[in-house]
């Protein structure tokens, strides 16, 4: 199968998934102007807690395709976690999308809660002072079962970009930024290990 050919079923597979909406399949530019996007956010200061590291986004720059898509308040995101907090290579925290067990945390003294966040050991936070390594806010690259299973396609992975990274795609889609839209990175390789077909 040509990579052409293989990029349009994926572009389909993907377009046919509720709340998903336009898709794109960068170029080598892109790549790079998303790299240096990435980087300038992981220095940033992520919803006040720490600076970033989107895995997902540095696993999706190493496939062999990338397609943008859109999404809508419709799309479902991947299963959690699809945010995890990290201090001193430990665990202390990720998003959660289960209400009850997010109500039992919020019961819980040693944790604190934000929105569908949750810390699990709040001391962690008033231990952080300038010497103290920060809490690093990890986007863990997603499994794409969807399009994994398409023929010719191996490793598709699923990012959730930042910010500016999200403003960049919409731009290159020729959208608006409008309410309830967001975008995610799909990337896959074409020829790899795993004995795909």
């Amino acid at each position: 199968m040509e990579k052409d050919e293989i990029i349009k079923t994926v572009r389909e597979g993907l377009e046919s998934m509720v709340g998903v909406g336009r898709t794109l399949v960068l170029n080598d530019e892109d790549r790079k102007i998303i790299a240096q996007l990435e980087e300038k956010a992981d220095q940033m200061t992520l919803m006040g807690l720490g600076r970033g590291d989107n895995k997902g986004v540095k696993t999706v720059l190493q496939r062999d395709v990338i397609i943008p898509f859109q999404t809508t308040m419709e799309y479902e995101w991947p299963c959690g976690p699809n945010v995890i907090l990290m201090h001193d290579d430990k665990v202390v925290g990720e998003d959660i999308d289960d209400a009850d067990k997010l109500k039992s945390m919020e019961q819980n003294n040693d944790c604190l809660v934000i929105g569908n966040i949750v810390i699990y050991d709040k001391s962690v936070l008033t231990s952080l002072n300038c010497k103290s390594e920060p809490l690093v806010v990890v986007m863990p690259p997603k499994s794409c079962d969807d399009i994994e299973c398409l023929p010719h396609v191996c490793n598709a992975t699923l990012a959730s970009p930042s910010p500016p990274t999200d403003e960049y795609i919409k731009e290159r889609m020729g959208l608006e930024n409008e309410h309830g839209t967001g975008s995610f990175l799909l990337g896959f390789d074409l020829e790899c290990e795993c004995n795909c077909e």
